[in-house]
């Protein structure tokens, strides 16, 4: 009895056993997929998924435009957010007030009205015509502002002491950057920075609306074909799921990687 609530039960002190893990994992998977199927037999739907061979080519496609979008987006909104965090503690006020409006405005409205904005309005005055690389410079100035308070709040937890006690054994501000702030930063930012990854992925699907063929709009176009909606969705949400559960994979592990406590 003692052996079998151990499999069910744990305190934080106890370490998870891998039996534990992987029978509850199993039982979770079992009650969603008893909860879809009380509802499409409520609602009298059969799934079938046949047709979908049929489209594997587009559906590859979209998939291949999703993850370009999400590389090309991380690697430009990492710049955007450094230098956003960078420019909120800049001593020239204009560019210190340019970074907090950025950032204030950016993540105080929705990025369905920034597509819109920035490719019909500022892309169409600027003459942007390739939708791929105006998806790519959305998805990056909306992302960079939540980067750049990834990074300025790890860089305001580090202690005014440990600069204070880098100056007294002598360190140089290269070498107090280089030795004690970066590779805080590194172990604070490192984890928040995978996560967002995975909402850039789920963030592109909203390209769909300036008629980027991602994955999403591909699937709306196929769906549209065959008016297979359910199985259309649950495909794409598997497909997303692709791509973000080893990207939150990663981002636990470095959490307790660089958890301090641990």
């Amino acid at each position: 009895m003692k052996r079998l609530r151990k499999l069910f039960w744990t305190t934080k002190k106890e370490p998870v056993s891998s039996a534990a893990i992987m029978l509850n994992l199993l039982f979770v998977v079992l009650l969603w997929i008893m909860l879809f199927w009380v509802s499409l037999r409520a609602i009298q739907v059969e799934l079938d998924f046949s047709f979908l061979g049929e489209f594997r080519i587009r559906v590859w496609d979209g998939f291949l435009v999703t993850l370009g979008l999400s590389l090309f987006s991380l690697l430009l909104s990492l710049v955007i957010g450094a230098l956003s965090a960078a420019g909120q503690g800049s001593p020239l006020l204009v560019v210190r007030y340019f970074c907090n409006i950025y950032v204030k405005f950016i993540r105080g409205t929705p990025l369905i009205m920034q597509i819109y904005l920035f490719f019909y309005i500022v892309g169409t005055a600027w003459g942007v015509q390739n939708r791929f690389a105006a998806g790519v410079m959305i998805l990056s100035v909306f992302e960079g502002a939540y980067i750049a308070e990834i990074i300025r709040g790890s860089l305001l937890s580090i202690e005014g002491t440990q600069i204070e006690a880098a100056r007294a054994v002598g360190f140089t501000r290269k070498q107090t950057l280089r030795y004690v702030v970066l590779p805080q930063m590194v172990a604070r930012t490192l984890p928040a920075l995978t996560g967002q990854f995975a909402s850039i992925i789920k963030d592109s699907s909203l390209l769909s609306m300036i008629a980027v063929i991602e994955l999403t709009q591909t699937m709306r176009e196929i769906s549209a074909v065959n008016f297979r909606l359910f199985e259309c969705y649950l495909f794409l949400g598997m497909l997303y799921l692709c791509l973000t559960l080893p990207i939150s994979l990663v981002s636990e592990r470095l959490e307790r990687k660089f958890c301090y406590e641990n």
